[in-house]
């Protein structure tokens, strides 16, 4: 059983750290004594969140890039050391939705995806856990894997294929970092509310007045603040994968047992919907 964890003083750096549940989890860091590094591509989103931590008396410091181009994992990791020192947590929370059929998905766009969602996260966890062996004072790896990294929906395969990919490549680390007192977290949020879903339409050309939060019955939604609450739990007391729906995460093992009952269930959001993604609708 994980050792609970003192956090005060111990830094986190997190990607996708401006909005949702980044910035959330960010806040709550924060709050309870660490050093938070924000990094994404957007520097007014950063700013706001930084803004609102140090106004409630932590420390924060941002570092604006694109974990798709360049050597960003040692860009943040190094910007980060250079201000609060070496990071004990590095939570891998960027990530890029799409919503459109398999079959109608460009070979640009699924390479475009799993190169935010798989490729861009593991460089940065990859690289940090070098850091933490060269240390040998031990850290928590942990990357926003999804709920349906267990099980696609319609017209989100590619997304949920990456994060699958992401889910299983951190099963893996889990068990070869161990030993060294290297925690590996998977986070399997459900529905959140957050612009993810609202830039998701965007770039598949869907309206953002009907995205899958709008499809998604309202027990089945949360807010990234709640999302956050059980990262910070975990960060205190390690687990392999935190779920934020006992219901969800039982359907993801059911899932594996009764693939056709699942199936069924699928196929009533198909019905829901009004418009084919990619099929000119």
């Amino acid at each position: 059983m994980p050792r609970r964890v003192q956090l005060d003083g111990k830094p986190i750096v997190i990607t996708g750290g401006g909005t949702g549940i980044g910035a959330a989890t960010a806040k709550i860091c924060a709050a309870a004594g660490m050093p938070v590094v924000l990094a994404g591509r957007r520097t007014e989103p950063l700013e706001a969140t930084k803004a609102s931590i140090e106004a409630a008396g932590g420390r924060a410091h941002i570092v604006s890039t694109d974990v798709t181009q360049g050597n960003h994992a040692t860009e943040i990791l190094d910007a980060g050391e250079s201000v609060f020192g070496p990071a004990w947590a590095v939570f891998a929370n960027a990530g890029r939705g799409l919503d459109r059929a398999g079959h109608t998905t460009t070979e640009e766009e699924l390479r475009s995806i799993f190169e935010v969602n798989f490729f861009a996260t593991h460089i940065l966890l990859t690289e940090a856990a070098e850091r933490m062996l060269g240390r040998r004072e031990g850290g928590h790896l942990l990357a926003c894997a999804s709920c349906v990294s267990k099980f696609s929906p319609p017209y989100h395969g590619a997304y949920a294929a990456s994060k699958a990919a992401q889910d299983l490549f951190c099963q893996a680390m889990r068990l070869e970092l161990a030993p060294f007192g290297i925690f590996v977290s998977t986070i399997h949020p459900i529905t959140t509310t957050t612009e993810f879903f609202d830039v998701s339409a965007q770039v598949s050309g869907r309206s953002t007045e009907r995205t899958s939060v709008h499809l998604t019955p309202k027990f089945f939604r949360q807010s990234p603040e709640q999302v956050a609450r059980s990262i910070f739990k975990c960060l205190r007391k390690p687990v392999p994968e935190v779920w934020t729906s006992t219901i969800v995460r039982i359907t993801a093992a059911m899932r594996t047992l009764r693939p056709t009952l699942m199936d069924r269930q699928m196929k009533r959001m198909l019905d829901e919907r009004s418009d084919v993604p990619g099929q000119g609708s």
